[in-house]
């Protein structure tokens, strides 16, 4: 851990990291992806004076995937209507369920663990404050007591996600499965969602090295694809 960077340990029982290309079904893409790991950051320690860039992506457990059919609704309530509801106005925010009710197939990951490795920039909301020192260290005492704003979770939120602060001086997990396997090609995947820009989605091509998988910066040009 070098300079106001971290690491910590995630794991879980399921994950869906769903594929946005996949329209009628949950569809999880093999590996955790930097948006969600960002998210996992976030749940922990998150104002608007610091921004977390995602570096690296340590893959622990063998990529394993399982099914189920999960009733889902077909459609949210239109934010419109929620508005209506705010402002007094007369609205309609219940569901007939029996009606918008549908099976749909989940495609996730099982057991996955990873190592997400990262670190915090400050942003143009830097108040007077607001310091690295400041922030490194409240996220370094959350994480090492389990404190967190909202329950981490893998994709979805009935997946929750535990975490584990890896100090400076302590060694990664040693059960790495991928750690003498060889390269592996993941094509592409989500990278995260570009806010400034009317929410485009950026990608980039994932490719898993002895277990890593080295997170490109793309917050200054285009996504590779």
């Amino acid at each position: 851990m070098m300079g106001y960077g971290v690491r910590l340990y995630v794991w879980g029982d399921y994950a869906c990291f769903t594929r946005p290309e996949m329209k009628a079904e949950r569809v999880s893409y093999d590996v955790i992806t930097p948006s969600a790991a960002r998210g996992i950051l976030e749940a922990i320690h998150w104002k608007p004076a610091i921004r977390w860039v995602v570096d690296r992506i340590h893959v622990l457990n063998e990529i394993r995937f399982s099914s189920v059919k999960r009733n889902e609704i077909r459609n949210k309530i239109p934010a419109s209507t929620v508005k209506s509801a705010m402002n007094g106005k007369a609205a309609e925010l219940r569901q007939n369920t029996s009606e918008e009710r549908e099976q749909r197939m989940t495609v996730m990951l099982y057991k996955p663990a990873y190592v997400i490795e990262a670190h915090f920039e400050m942003t143009s909301q830097q108040g007077e404050s607001d310091t690295r020192e400041k922030h490194y260290n409240i996220f370094l005492r959350r994480a090492r007591n389990g404190q967190c704003f909202q329950q981490p979770y893998f994709g979805c939120k009935e997946f929750p996600a535990k975490f584990q602060l890896i100090e400076e001086d302590e060694a990664l997990p040693s059960d790495n499965y991928y750690a003498d396997k060889p390269e592996q090609d993941l094509q592409w995947m989500l990278w995260d969602i570009d806010y400034g820009n009317e929410m485009t989605p950026k990608f980039f091509r994932a490719v898993m090295s002895s277990g890593i998988i080295e997170v490109p910066d793309l917050r200054g040009g285009g996504a590779g694809r």
